[in-house]
């Protein structure tokens, strides 16, 4: 039973200290003069995919490979499949023409290219370097086209902008510090106790990962979009879930690559890659048609991703 409550507990603490390190992070940055729009594309972007970044890096340290790739292919099919598709039942979500002429173009060519990367089995030094280096070049993209006008700025960067404008210099680090440190406690307790709840079930590492690690680091994008349907602001949803899927693989797999190669099991290839490649084209027609996630498309994406969940299990 302690197995059990040590991933669960971990999982929060993993959560939570995303959370204050955003916080911590946000302040030291607004202290520093960095514009809200630098600080969306950097801090805030970077520091909510931390808790996916820590259980990557320390599975793969730990050889735990399986556990490391299936966190960012299960939160990517998950993103589209539950957050998606839950957040279209409680209000429509409506999408903009320039969400399918860049974000959806640049999300499918990133997750194709993730494939084409991973097809000999192994992510390798240079190619988390690649990755990487993408993930830079495609935040100073951004950077340089975005406008930097209180409208144009999400309204989640805004409002963490407007919680942490008042926190000394001795907060904003303390916060950073600990959420570094709860960070890396989540991550150790979800990790190991993964790998042992994944024995005890007699499924494989695999499974574990693209489900109860993937589900549980994408809880945050889920209430928050949840929040965002019904208080029926949803115009950025879209774009910030195509955006996430891009930057676990950018940022996670690269920075994790680079720290140590990530070998890729042979079912991931033939088989999650593929349903992660498959929730990312289906997700075309169902917003091309109506520009909307509405009941019925969000109903598909969520009866899709059962299917996955029941296909695994």
């Amino acid at each position: 039973m302690l197995p059990y409550f040590l991933l669960i507990l971990g999982l929060a603490i993993l959560l939570y200290g995303g959370k204050i390190l955003v916080d911590g992070a946000t302040g030291v940055a607004l202290k520093l003069g960095m514009s809200s729009g630098l600080i969306g594309l950097t801090v805030v972007a970077f520091g909510t995919s931390a808790p996916e970044l820590l259980v990557s890096v320390n599975a793969a340290l730990k050889g735990n490979s399986d556990i490391s790739i299936g966190n960012v292919v299960g939160s990517n099919i998950a993103n589209i499949g539950m957050v998606l598709g839950i957040s279209g039942l409680f209000y429509p979500i409506l999408i903009k023409r320039s969400v399918l002429r860049f974000d959806y173009l640049a999300t499918l060519i990133v997750t194709l290219g993730f494939y084409a990367l991973s097809y000999n089995g192994l992510i390798a030094l240079w190619e988390g370097f690649l990755l990487f280096t993408a993930f830079i070049g495609f935040n100073w993209y951004l950077f340089k086209t975005s406008d930097n006008s209180p409208d144009e700025i999400d309204p989640e960067v805004q409002e963490e902008l407007e919680h942490v404008k008042d926190f000394t210099w001795f907060t904003s680090i303390a916060l950073l510090l600990g959420g570094i440190f709860g960070l890396y406690i989540g991550s150790e307790l979800l990790v190991n106790n993964a790998v042992i709840v994944s024995r005890e079930f007699g499924v494989s590492e695999r499974v574990i990962g693209v489900t109860i690690i993937a589900i549980g680091t994408s809880l945050p994008e889920l209430i928050t979009s949840i929040i965002a349907a019904l208080a029926r602001k949803t115009d950025m949803a879209i774009g910030n879930i195509l955006g996430s899927n891009m930057m676990n693989i950018l940022s996670i797999i690269g920075l994790t690559a680079i720290i140590k190669p990530i070998e890729v099991s042979q079912e991931f290839i033939s088989q999650d890659y593929l349903w992660m490649i498959g929730f990312t084209l289906i997700l075309y027609p169902l917003i091309r048609i109506k520009m909307k996630i509405s009941r019925t498309e969000g109903g598909i994406l969520l009866l899709a991703y059962i299917a996955y969940m029941i296909y695994l299990l």
